[in-house]
């Protein structure tokens, strides 16, 4: 990985990369991203491995990897550029092998997994050879609240025997292992030190993948699917544990933090995306003869007011991604915080003014607004939910004045 090295690539030539990614994008993938997600994902599944053996052969498949890892050895703040152009299209980040959970998955064991796991899971995860998934939501407990998880894996000699009912395992289907977190250490006077991560391959007779839950009625496939699943006395080796045990918390921050990155940056691509639908609806859609709805002031204050937001948007991101590339996850906590709830709430509005533009069209299969609708409100709840993001940044903000009045 190369999310905290030095740039490979000069100004001049990152630019001329964009620009390679952005023509890649519009190209390749504009033509045919609303008929993938309208699926069945899987039938396009030899169109999309050509896409990517393409990426590939222009030197821009797994643009978050070094180059030694087969990768373009860009570094966080340069990969954030990339990753806002990937995502205006829904397939951009899955052609060039940089979707979550599987990058996520690719950060924890580049730095914490062993040798061997190293060979088994993760190189073929960099090539594109396979895919993952991330075990760590509960139907019966809040998400927003993790330490609480009734999933277990107890010892048993060389092994661990795993047992617990998860969901929202995203793009489980089609996947060839996940990473579950469950607790090892149920005696640990710290809640934070209970739970571990282990490597559970899907060819597991103790694991079952139950359904793809619908999305507003989506259930989707593949890649594009959120599943709900169960491990029944699921024996994995003790091998299969990442870092140490009780280390899960600390492993799933380290995750955490570039990730609420990633998805910023590709909520800011889906939004400029939508802008510019937006903008040639307005233009192009006539009330009457010679009137289009851009000469209504309503449509062209929802225009002014979502180019600042997406503007304001992707300035916070860079600023936070040049900061935590610097200084590293901890000491931008509450940049972290600050951007994942603002971006998840432009994106939403953006994506509504857009349907409302579109009139009856906006609501229907027709175009990829009515997808994002579905698929991003979910922006708001997961890694975090924005009301948890706004109390946790407040508290931070008021606990220096309270240092300040004190002192």
């Amino acid at each position: 990985m190369s999310r905290h090295t030095a740039s490979l690539f000069t100004q001049s030539e990152l630019s001329e990369l964009l620009e390679k990614y952005r023509g890649f994008v519009e190209d390749k993938l504009f033509p045919i991203d609303l008929q993938v997600v309208q699926g069945p994902f899987k039938s396009f599944l030899p169109q999309l491995k050509a896409l990517r053996n393409e990426a590939k052969a222009l030197g821009l498949f797994a643009p978050h990897l070094s180059q030694e890892e087969g990768g373009v050895g860009l570094n966080l703040v340069q990969f954030a550029r990339v990753s806002e152009i990937l995502g205006q299209s829904p397939i951009g980040h899955y052609v060039f092998n940089c979707a979550a959970p599987d990058i996520g998955n690719m950060e924890l064991l580049h730095m914490f997994g062993s040798a061997e796991q190293k060979m088994t899971w993760l190189v073929p995860l960099q090539k594109g050879e396979i895919r993952s998934c991330f075990a760590m939501t509960e139907p019966q407990l809040a998400g927003s609240n993790p330490v609480h998880l009734a999933t277990t894996a107890v010892r048993d000699g060389d092994n661990y025997l795993i047992n617990g009912h998860k969901w929202f395992t995203t793009a489980a289907d089609g996947a060839r292992f996940t990473i579950v977190m469950a607790v090892t250490n149920p005696e640990a006077p710290s809640p934070y030190q209970r739970a571990s991560m282990i490597i559970v391959p899907l060819d597991n007779p103790g694991f079952k993948l139950i359904r793809n839950i619908p999305i507003m009625g989506e259930a989707g496939e593949d890649y594009l699917s959120h599943a709900e699943v169960k491990f029944e006395n699921c024996r994995v080796p003790a091998s299969n544990l990442i870092g140490e045990e009780g280390q899960g918390f600390a492993l799933a921050q380290e995750r955490l933090g570039p990730g609420r990155i990633h998805h910023c940056m590709r909520w800011i691509g889906i939004a400029e995306r939508v802008f510019d639908m937006m903008c040639k609806r307005a233009m192009t859609r006539e009330l009457d003869l010679g009137k289009p709805l851009a000469e209504k002031q309503t449509i062209q204050n929802w225009i002014a007011e979502s180019r600042a937001e997406i503007k304001a948007s992707r300035l916070m991101v860079l600023d936070t991604a040049e900061k935590m590339q610097e200084l590293g996850a901890k000491a931008v906590r509450e940049d972290i915080s600050t951007i994942k709830f603002f971006v998840a709430d432009v994106l939403m509005k953006v994506i509504d003014r857009a349907i409302q533009v579109h009139g009856a069209l906006g609501i229907t299969d027709d175009t990829l607004l009515s997808f994002w609708y579905r698929h991003e409100r979910g922006a708001r709840i997961y890694d975090g939910p924005d009301e948890v993001h706004k109390s946790s940044l407040a508290k931070s903000i008021l606990k220096s004045y309270q240092k300040k009045a004190d002192g």
